[in-house]
C-alpha cells in the first residue's frame, strides 16, 4: 500500500470559521488546503452562525476541493448540526479532530454518505483527515485506521495534536528548554507516524503557536519531512511559503532521485548498486521512486 497522492497536501491552514476575512484570506492564499474550523476557535454560542458562514465561504470558491472544513468531534453532539449545514457546499473534505480510532472515521463514514446521498453528491466524494492523538485513549488506536476497509476509503491524512493531550493529562509544559517536544508528544509523533504509514494515507505534522518564527519553522518542517511526514498545519498565512518550501522536493533531491533510478534501471535483476563511493539497496530504489511520484 502507498501514501495518498491524489492531494497535494504540503500545507493545511487553519481559519476561524466566524471570520469571513481570515477565511478569505486562508482560500486566497497558496496552501494546498484552507482548513475553515468550526471547533477550537469558535466559542459555543457562535457555533451555529459559523456553520452558515463556513457553507458560503466554501459555495463562493471556484475550487472546493482544497477547502476543507474542522468539524467539531463526535463526542461533543455537534459533528451532525455541523455536516447538515456545511456539506451540502461541497467541502473537499472534513478534518476530525480527538478521533479515538478507525471506527470513528467509519461512523463518520455513515454520516457523510446519508448526507452527500440527500445533496445529490457522488457518496464517497468527500475525503476525511483525522487527528489521531488528542486524548489519552486516542494514542493506543493509532494503529487502527485503514484507508482501504470498508468505511475508511475516504481516509487520506492523519495528523496529531499536542494543545488537547497536553490538557487533558493536566501537563503545564509540552516542550523542553531546547524547544523540542518532550517525550509523551514526541511519542504522539511517532504514533502518528507509524499509524499514517500503516494505514497508507499521508501524515501531517501539528501546527507551530510560534508563527513569527518562519526560520525555526522551516527547520522544523524539513526535520519532520525527512522523518516521513508529507505536511504541516499552519495557523498564519505567513507560515504557507516555508511550509511548501520544505515539503517541495529540490532540484537537488529530484536529480539525485532520478540517478537511483536510472542506476538501478542500467543494473535490472540486481538487489545492490554502487553510486558515487555508496552501496544503494532496494529500499534506496523506493524512496527515490516515492520522491519522483510527488513532483508529477
Amino acid at each position: 500500500m502507498t501514501l495518498s497522492t491524489t492531494l497535494r497536501m504540503r500545507s493545511w491552514l487553519f481559519a476561524p470559521g466566524d471570520s469571513d476575512k481570515k477565511m478569505g484570506k486562508a482560500i486566497a492564499s497558496d496552501a494546498d488546503i484552507a482548513l475553515l474550523d468550526l471547533e477550537d476557535s469558535v466559542v459555543p454560542d457562535r457555533k451555529a452562525e459559523a456553520r452558515h458562514m463556513v457553507a458560503a465561504a466554501i459555495a463562493g470558491s471556484d475550487n472546493t476541493a482544497r477547502i476543507w472544513v474542522r468539524i467539531n468531534p463526535l463526542s461533543s453532539g455537534l459533528t451532525e448540526a455541523d455536516l447538515d449545514v456545511v456539506l451540502a457546499s461541497g467541502p473537499g473534505g472534513v478534518f476530525l479532530p480527538k478521533a479515538e480510532g478507525g471506527h470513528d472515521v467509519e461512523v463518520l463514514d455513515a454520516m457523510l454518505t446519508a448526507r452527500e446521498t440527500a445533496a445529490g453528491i457522488t457518496p464517497g466524494t468527500t475525503k476525511v483527515a483525522a487527528l489521531v492523538t488528542e486524548t489519552a485513549a486516542a494514542m493506543f488506536t493509532t494503529g487502527t485506521y485503514d484507508a482501504a476497509s470498508k468505511g475508511q476509503a475516504r481516509l487520506v491524512a492523519m495528523s496529531w495534536g499536542a494543545e488537547d493531550l497536553s490538557s487533558e493529562l493536566g501537563a503545564s509544559e509540552q516542550r523542553s528548554a531546547d524547544g523540542e517536544y518532550t517525550h509523551v508528544y514526541q511519542l504522539a509523533r511517532s504514533l502518528c507516524l507509524l499509524g499514517a504509514v500503516k494505514a497508507g494515507v499521508a501524515p501531517i505534522e501539528t501546527v507551530q503557536p510560534e508563527f513569527r518564527d518562519l526560520e525555526a519553522l522551516e527547520t522544523r518542517a524539513r526535520s519532520v519531512r525527512a522523518s516521513g511526514y508529507r505536511g504541516m498545519l499552519a495557523i498564519h498565512p505567513a507560515q504557507i511559503a516555508p511550509i511548501n518550501a520544505a515539503f517541495t522536493p529540490s532540484e537537488e533531491e529530484i536529480a539525485h532521485a532520478r540517478a537511483v533510478v536510472q542506476a538501478f534501471a542500467d543494473n535490472p535483476g540486481s538487489g545492490t548498486v554502487a553510486m558515487n563511493g555508496n552501496m544503494l539497496d532496494r529500499p534506496h530504489l523506493a524512496l527515490a521512486e516515492r520522491l519522483l511520484a510527488e513532483t508529477q
